[in-house]
């Protein structure tokens, strides 16, 4: 089936036009799709049956293919048919189901999902002829590939787990500061009456407990046991996380190497015909990451979708030294894109969601 697009088009695609793509044979997955795997404004990746273990992570660049390069660095295969354990610290390549062949003019962008964000597995997309991760030139026709390396929990992965999801856009359709403004007028964007709307809306770290019962956080365990990403609520939170109370003063010290689970300040929602990505944090203001599973799909903690507002989830990590964080201090901004229509279904309509209306709280892997 031929799959078209206006001259003038500009925004992201919603669920039926990624469909609609893989149609057209755009998208060329190896089997079809799963349920669920297509997102209001996403797609779902799904691993292949071989991991590569490489002794480094890179990026092939214009003259090279991914596959090349894990013939030079790789220490050895793993099958991944029934289920293998990724070690912490190391690095994985696996081919993805999922291959594609964009028109000239659409072109991508990954992320991780929320939940492997949320377990600190580091995962990156890579495509043949690339120099950046995650992103997806217009007109790519060739394979994908994911860059796995868990950093906290060793992890049970098998042949068609999910780590990552694409997005698909034509044009700009990114919102300025003024179209952000107006927008945030029609439709506020966040429960604050100050908001700061700056390239993008910017969020800030809750370390006041008043949202969940007086806690803040939690502070990821070491030396724990294997998480199966694909197994819900099937483990203690006790034996992976130590919960983190408030403080008085409203701080909180994050220790080199340690990764904890925080939420913003903010409630905030994403319109029905809008999508939103977190950015990387400007590292010139605090010597910390947060490491973001950042898009933000149509319905996001809004009131027609069942929201009412929900809070951003952050992945933090200090740097090599301990860094204070303070109560309001910003952590992240939020920038708002057009979608080219509106999605069938808004985030948690069709299949629910672990993370709508959310707060505080980890990943779906954990028992509530």
């Amino acid at each position: 089936m031929p799959f078209t697009l206006a001259p003038d088009a500009d925004g992201i695609l919603p669920d039926r036009m990624i469909a609609a793509m893989a149609d057209a044979g755009l998208i060329l997955p190896e089997y079809p799709f799963v349920e669920s795997q297509i997102q209001p404004a996403s797609l779902d990746l799904r691993l292949g049956s071989i991991a590569y273990r490489v002794r480094a992570s890179f990026l092939p660049g214009p003259n090279s293919t991914v596959a090349e390069r894990i013939d030079e660095l790789k220490l050895h295969e793993i099958d991944l048919s029934d289920g293998a354990v990724l070690e912490t610290n190391c690095v994985y390549i696996v081919p993805l189901i999922e291959s594609l062949a964009l028109p000239p003019n659409i072109f991508a962008a990954a992320n991780p999902k929320s939940s492997t964000g949320r377990l600190d597995v580091f995962t990156r997309v890579i495509a043949d002829g690339t120099r950046r991760f995650d992103v997806i030139g217009a007109g790519y026709h060739g394979p994908l590939y994911a860059e796995i390396s868990p950093k906290t929990f060793p992890v049970l992965l098998r042949e068609g787990s999910r780590l990552s999801q694409v997005r698909f856009r034509v044009g700009d359709a990114v919102l300025d500061t003024e179209a952000l403004e107006e927008l945030h007028a029609q439709e506020p964007l966040v429960d604050s009456d100050t908001a700061d709307l700056n390239n993008g809306l910017a969020l800030s770290v809750d370390l006041s407990g008043e949202n969940a019962s007086g806690f803040v956080g939690y502070r990821a365990k070491r030396h724990t046991g294997v998480v199966d990403i694909d197994r819900r609520g099937g483990y203690s939170v006790n034996e992976f996380w130590e919960p983190i109370s408030a403080r008085k003063d409203g701080t909180l010290i994050l220790d080199p190497g340690e990764f904890y689970i925080l939420a913003s300040k903010e409630a905030v929602q994403v319109p029905p015909d809008y999508a939103a990505e977190m950015v990387p944090f400007d590292p010139l203001v605090g010597e910390f990451r947060v490491h973001y599973a950042g898009f933000f799909d149509p319905g996001f903690g809004h009131d027609g979708a069942g929201g009412k507002g929900s809070r951003a989830v952050l992945e933090v990590r200090s740097r090599e030294v301990p860094f204070i964080l303070e109560h309001g201090q910003i952590v992240g901004r939020l920038v708002y894109e057009r979608m080219l229509d509106r999605p069938d279904a808004l985030y948690g309509q069709r299949i629910g969601s672990n993370y709508q209306g959310q707060s505080l709280k980890l990943s779906k892997h954990f028992k509530v």
